[in-house]
C-alpha cells in the first residue's frame, strides 16, 4: 500500500466515510486511493467554500466528522470562511490539505505557501505528515483531535509523496476523547442561586440545545420559575411540536440588553457571556446588565448533559415534565409575498423530522415564531456571521441524513457567494428544497449603515448594497446546474411552488421574489 491508501483506510476504520473534495495535482494519489476505498464516499465541489461549509453541514447533523480534500494553500484559502462557521459551530472536521512534496517544498514553486499558517486560526489541531509511513498514525491522530469535546477542525497537511511512497499498514481508531466534567462545587454554587428567589435566565448553545439538554433545561426552569435563552446564533437546535420552546437573544445589542435587563443572575450552558456581534458609537459591547451576575455552568468541552442532570437533582426538579410546544401550523397565507407570508408557508408546509438550514438575514425574521409549533424539526444557523454557508451546509445536511427533507432558508447575497452548491446538489440526487428570499440587496447592510452613525447614503454607496442592474436570475442559475426551480411573486404561487417542491425528492429551487 502507498500512504494515500493506508490514510483512506485509516480514515474509515475511525467511522469516517465521506469525503468533501476539490483536488488539484498534489492530491491525485489521494483521489486514486479514493477510488479503490468503497468505505468512503467522494462528494465533488466546485468551490472549496462548498466543500467545506458541506463538511460542517454534514458534522453538525452527523455527529461525527467528514473528511476535506483542498489543493495546496490556495485551496483551504478559498475554503477558510466556512471553516470559520465550522469553527465557531464547534463541528469536528478533518480537514486534509494538500501539500507540495517534501523535497519540493523548497523551491518555492507557484503555488508554494504558508499552509500552516492559513489554518492555525480555525484550526484546533494542525499537522504536516513527513513520512508514508507516519500518514496512517497521523490519520488516527486526526480524527481523534476533532472528536475533541464538543468538536474541533483538525488539519492534516499531506505533501505529495507521503502519498505516493510506499507505507506498512493502515491504523485503527484512537479512545474517543471524554468531555470534561464539571465540579460539585459549581452546580452547588449554581443550584444556591435557582433556589435565591431572584430573576434567572439560562442563556445556551452546544449541548445545551440538544433535545436531551432543552429536556432538562425545562424542567429545571419551571421548577425554579427560570426562564430559557438561546444564543442569537445556534450550531444546531432541536425545535417544534414536542420540544422546549427556546426564544433567541435579540441580535441587536440594545434589543439583548432589553431582555436581559430584568435578570440578576445569567447562568451560561455551554457558551460565553453575551457580547454584541458588532461594535457601534456610543454602544454597550457587553450585554450583561450590570447589576447582573454572569454564572458559568458548563462551556464548550464539558459534560453539560451530566451537569445539567445534577443540577436538576440539587434544585428537586428531577421528575418535573418539561414544557413541550404543541402542534400548530397556520392556514397557507394569500395576497402579497412577504417575508411573514414565507414563514407562515413554511410553517403550513413543513414536514415532520426536517432539517432548517438557516441562512435568510433580514428576510428571515419571521420564521422562529411561525415554526415554533410545526412538526419537530432540527434547525442550523450562521453561526461564526462569514456569509455564504446556506448551501453548503444545506448539502453537507442532506448527505449525512437522506431520509430527511432538507429546507434551505437562504438570502441572494448570501446564496451568490456559494452557489455552486446547487451543482453538488443536483450531482447527488439531495432531498434539497432552496428557498431565495430575492429582495435583491444586502438588505443588513443598508440596516447596519445608518447603526453605525454613517447618514444619508448616496447613489455610490447604495450602489454596494443593492443586487440590480442586472437583476439576480435565481431561476436560471438552478436550472443551468440541473435543479428544479420556480418563481413566486404572490403568497399563492409560493405555496403552491413549496408543496410541489416538498413532493418531489431530490433538489429544488424556489425563488421569492419580495
Amino acid at each position: 500500500m502507498n500512504g494515500a491508501q493506508t490514510l483512506l483506510q485509516t480514515l474509515v476504520n475511525c467511522d469516517v466515510d465521506v469525503c468533501f473534495t476539490n483536488p488539484g495535482t498534489s492530491e491525485m494519489h489521494f483521489v486514486a486511493a479514493l477510488d479503490q476505498q468503497d468505505g468512503m464516499r467522494a462528494v465533488l465541489g466546485l468551490f472549496e467554500g462548498v466543500v467545506t461549509g458541506a463538511a460542517d453541514g454534514y458534522a453538525r447533523m452527523a455527529g461525527k466528522p467528514a473528511c476535506t480534500l483542498l489543493h495546496l494553500g490556495p485551496g483551504l484559502a478559498n475554503g477558510l470562511a466556512n471553516l470559520h462557521n465550522a469553527r465557531r459551530a464547534n463541528s469536528p472536521i478533518v480537514n486534509v490539505v494538500g501539500e507540495h512534496a517534501t523535497y519540493h517544498r523548497s523551491l518555492d514553486a507557484p503555488l508554494t505557501s504558508d499552509i500552516e499558517g492559513f489554518a492555525a486560526p480555525v484550526s484546533g489541531w494542525v499537522h504536516v505528515s513527513e513520512s508514508a509511513t507516519s500518514l496512517a498514525a497521523d490519520g488516527a491522530a486526526a480524527v481523534h483531535a476533532a472528536m475533541q469535546g464538543p468538536g474541533q477542525i483538525a488539519t492534516l497537511i499531506l505533501p505529495a509523496d507521503t502519498a505516493w511512497n510506499d507505507a506498512e499498514a493502515p491504523a485503527t481508531a484512537l479512545p474517543a476523547p471524554a468531555l470534561n466534567p464539571v465540579p460539585a462545587e459549581r452546580i452547588e454554587a449554581i443550584a444556591a442561586v435557582l433556589k435565591s428567589g431572584e430573576p434567572c435566565v439560562f442563556l445556551c448553545n452546544g449541548l445545551g440545545t440538544s433535545a436531551a439538554g432543552l429536556d432538562l433545561l425545562g424542567s429545571i426552569a419551571t421548577h425554579c420559575k427560570a426562564d430559557l435563552l438561546g444564543d442569537t446564533f445556534i450550531g444546531r437546535v432541536e425545535r417544534g411540536a414536542g420540544r422546549v420552546d427556546l426564544p433567541r437573544l435579540p441580535y441587536f445589542a440594545e434589543q439583548a440588553e432589553e431582555t436581559l435587563q430584568p435578570y440578576q443572575h445569567i447562568i451560561l450552558v455551554d457558551t460565553k457571556a453575551p457580547v454584541s456581534f458588532f461594535a457601534y458609537p456610543g454602544k454597550a459591547s457587553e450585554l450583561t446588565p450590570a447589576h447582573a451576575t454572569a454564572h458559568q455552568l458548563s462551556a464548550a468541552g464539558d459534560a453539560t448533559l451530566t451537569a445539567l442532570e445534577q443540577l436538576a437533582e440539587a434544585v428537586g426538579a428531577g421528575s418535573v415534565a418539561p414544557p413541550r410546544a404543541g402542534l400548530k401550523q397556520p392556514d397557507l397565507p394569500t395576497g402579497a409575498l412577504n417575508p411573514e407570508a414565507i414563514a407562515q408557508a413554511v410553517a403550513a408546509l413543513m414536514p415532520e423530522n426536517a432539517i432548517v438550514v438557516n441562512e435568510a438575514a433580514t428576510g428571515g425574521f419571521a420564521l422562529p415564531g411561525f415554526t415554533a409549533n410545526a412538526p419537530a424539526h432540527s434547525w442550523l444557523d450562521l453561526t461564526g456571521g462569514a456569509i455564504g454557508m446556506g448551501l453548503p451546509a444545506a448539502t453537507g445536511a442532506a448527505v449525512a441524513c437522506p431520509d430527511r427533507k432538507v429546507l434551505g432558508m437562504q438570502a441572494d447575497g448570501s446564496g451568490m457567494y456559494t452557489v455552486q452548491a446547487l451543482w453538488t446538489q443536483a450531482r447527488e440526487n439531495l432531498d434539497v428544497t432552496t428557498v431565495i428570499f430575492s429582495n435583491r440587496k444586502y438588505a443588513i447592510l443598508q440596516v447596519e449603515f445608518m447603526r453605525v452613525g454613517a447618514v444619508n447614503p448616496g447613489r455610490k454607496a447604495m450602489d454596494m448594497m443593492e443586487l440590480n442592474r442586472p437583476d439576480l436570475d435565481w431561476v436560471a442559475m438552478a436550472q443551468g446546474m440541473g435543479v428544479d426551480a420556480a418563481r413566486a411573486t404572490t403568497a399563492e404561487e409560493f405555496s403552491t411552488a413549496l408543496a410541489a417542491a416538498l413532493a418531489n425528492p431530490g433538489p429544488n429551487l424556489i425563488e421569492a421574489v419580495l
